[in-house]
């Protein structure tokens, strides 16, 4: 269902007043125009503090009328592991209106120890395997392995040879993975490290996952943006972040709902949203202060904050 002005607006209305009416469904949020289609989707992280539960977690982003929801691999793991059904997940998670737009894994693909990184890819195996089993079909692929401060500085070179062979394994699984750039890391920190390890793998389907705190954190210019595809870039981690403490040391639970910082929010969507583009715009947040709310309140006003944004950005249809 297209997004008008108007219709935003009463959205944003709803959400303000979400605890003071009954809990009902809402019609999906996606925008669409001559701007292409801005999809809206929730990571969990933004409730992971309320523990909820994946189950929850689905009735509330369909309830707010979120167009997707991006679980993590860890809780997937451990819902099937306590009994529950792939295929019983699945069907709620569409009776929601939700599709799985993406899913935060942890394989340590990059890892310089080749045992370590071997079973990390049956690990990738595994999770992609279980992630196309409920609809899914794009999964993160952090630098993890390679992120701390103590880990060596990885030719690039190297790095594509490691990606690529997860890419591989993406094939195989149907399942995409989507190289992510981490600002805090000790290696692909930013936007020109992950842009030339996707592209040096040949991979039809290379892809990114960017994220409006990491590319900041990272220093990098949010004009790079505009170097990107709709196959490469296809999920886009929304938030915000503020004016302190120092970029350097701003950490992930800094970050804020899109609009209560000072990131160039506008140019960002404009440059994300603006070209005909289609993308997911996944609410990624973990800040501690929201983790104390009602979940239902934070899930909303997220929604309520992307909405607003990509109105005040002119990407939604008179």
């Amino acid at each position: 269902m297209a997004i008008t002005r108007r219709t935003a607006l009463a959205a944003s209305a709803a959400a303000a007043a979400a605890m003071s009416e009954p809990a009902r469904s809402a019609s999906p949020a996606a925008v669409r125009g001559e701007s292409g289609t801005i999809r809206f989707c929730l990571n969990t992280s933004t409730i992971r503090g309320q523990k909820v539960g994946l189950e929850k977690e689905i009735e509330l982003a369909g309830k707010a009328g979120y167009d997707g929801i991006e679980p993590w691999i860890p809780n997937l793991r451990e819902y099937l592991a306590n009994g529950g059904s792939a295929d019983e997940l699945k069907k709620r998670i569409a009776d929601a209106g939700l599709t799985v737009d993406s899913a935060i894994g942890f394989a340590q693909w990059i890892h310089e120890d080749d045992e370590r990184r071997a079973a990390a890819l049956e690990e990738a195996r595994r999770d992609m395997d279980m992630l196309r089993s409920i609809g899914g079909t794009r999964i993160a692929a952090p630098p993890v392995g390679a992120h701390g401060g103590d880990s060596p500085r990885l030719d690039l070179d190297v790095v594509t040879e490691r990606f690529a062979a997860l890419q591989k394994i993406g094939d195989d699984t149907g399942v995409i993975p989507q190289l992510e750039v981490w600002g805090f890391s000790r290696n692909l920190s930013r936007l020109g490290e992950v842009a030339y390890v996707a592209a040096q793998t040949g991979h039809p389907h290379s892809c990114l996952l960017l994220d409006t705190y990491h590319v900041f954190r990272g220093g990098s210019d949010f004009g790079g943006l505009s170097l990107f595809s709709d196959d490469s870039l296809q999920v886009f981690h929304i938030n915000d972040y503020p004016a302190e403490p120092p970029r350097e040391e701003m950490r992930d639970s800094d970050r804020v709902y899109p609009g209560d910082g000072i990131a160039p929010m506008g140019s960002i969507l404009r440059t994300l949203g603006g070209t005909g583009r289609s993308i997911t715009l996944s609410l990624e947040l973990f800040n501690p202060n929201y983790w104390n709310e009602d979940a239902e309140v934070v899930v909303r006003t997220g929604l309520m904050k992307m909405q607003q944004a990509v109105r005040k950005a002119g990407l939604t249809e008179e």
